[in-house]
């Protein structure tokens, strides 16, 4: 259960955010695949629940104050993530970020650090923190294994014939930049790109549009994940 910190334990609030950021600079140095993120779910998921939600609060539709006080320890007041496992929000499109918090608050997405985090917002929240993301300069894309980005690229423009998958562009278009119902892509995090992508072909993730993602990602295979995410995560802004 989420502690609701007030100002009396103010200094048990930031040792756990210490906490926190020492788990994310450790798993940074140590990662060496893009799974390897994942040793890192349980521990944030407790630690970011316990600082962040407080039941019962709700707020007045101040974007900066929620990103303050909810969303900045994961994605950044500029909202880019602090940690390859959270998802950069920075140039997302405005109504594609609203979709994903409303899924969250009404359980079609489900996440261990989202869901308890999303509860008590409005849709004055909602709607002010997706117009506060989207006004925000996109995240810059990240040079990796130059091989593994040109199979990537291969992969997103033309998909894969022999296993019925299509091109990736046909709904999220060149260099990734998508549109208002399919997401900007580019310069997001490899490792949350991959997992997503998982977390779509198990049916882990089920708020897809008339399960569009989750037919796809059923015929792809770990090794054109971990390709098409290294190469959107070195597209530019």
């Amino acid at each position: 259960m989420a502690i609701p910190f007030t100002s009396q334990n103010h200094n048990e609030k930031k040792f756990l955010h210490d906490c926190l950021l020492q788990i994310i600079a450790r798993c940074r140095s140590a990662a060496k695949t893009r799974f390897a993120w994942q040793s890192l779910g349980s521990s944030a998921a407790i630690l970011i629940a316990t600082l962040s939600a407080t039941p019962g609060v709700t707020y007045a539709a101040d974007a900066e104050q929620i990103v303050t006080t909810l969303c900045g320890v994961c994605h950044g007041m500029d909202g880019v993530g602090v940690a390859p496992m959270f998802p950069n929000l920075a140039g997302q499109y405005n109504t594609y970020l609203a979709k994903q918090l409303n899924d969250y608050i009404a359980g079609r997405r489900k996440n261990d650090i989202m869901s308890p985090n999303v509860v008590n917002l409005t849709p004055a929240d909602v709607a002010a923190l997706a117009a506060y993301f989207s006004a925000k300069k996109p995240a810059p894309g990240h040079a990796g294994d130059a091989k593994l980005i040109e199979v990537g690229k291969v992969f997103y423009v033309d998909g894969n014939s022999d296993t019925g998958v299509p091109g990736c562009v046909g709904c999220h278009l060149d260099e990734g930049v998508g549109n208002k119902t399919y997401p900007r892509l580019a310069g997001q995090n490899a490792a949350y790109i991959a997992q997503q992508l998982v977390n779509f072909r198990s049916g882990a993730r089920a708020n897809d549009s008339s399960s569009l993602m989750r037919a796809v990602a059923a015929h792809i295979t770990d090794g054109e994940i971990a390709a098409v995410a290294e190469y959107l995560a070195s597209l530019g802004s």
